[in-house]
């Protein structure tokens, strides 16, 4: 089997041939970059809106419990004022 140096010199995509493989390639300067952006921002907007009961409890919850941990925390580093009473 023979391999010539213009088959070695091939970009990788395109070292093999398969038959009955179709590509396409369409032009950078052809595509529409934002084509249907408007259209995704309500669907956004829904998509949000009908996961926000099943994700919001949680994360509610768990502010709650760092908040309150947090306050718990502070309280107990502090010092007790009743400690240094008989001090002088």
């Amino acid at each position: 089997m023979r391999v010539s140096v213009v088959r070695q010199a091939k970009h990788f995509g395109e070292l093999a041939y398969i038959r009955g493989l179709v590509t396409y390639k369409l032009s950078p300067f052809e595509q529409k970059a934002f084509a249907g952006f408007i259209k995704s921002i309500p669907k956004t907007i829904y998509r949000i809106g009908s996961n926000l009961l099943t994700i919001a409890p949680p994360f509610a919850i768990g502010y709650f419990i760092f908040t309150e941990t947090e306050k718990k925390f502070h309280q107990m580093c502090r010092k007790n004022p009743e400690d240094y009473v008989n001090d002088k």
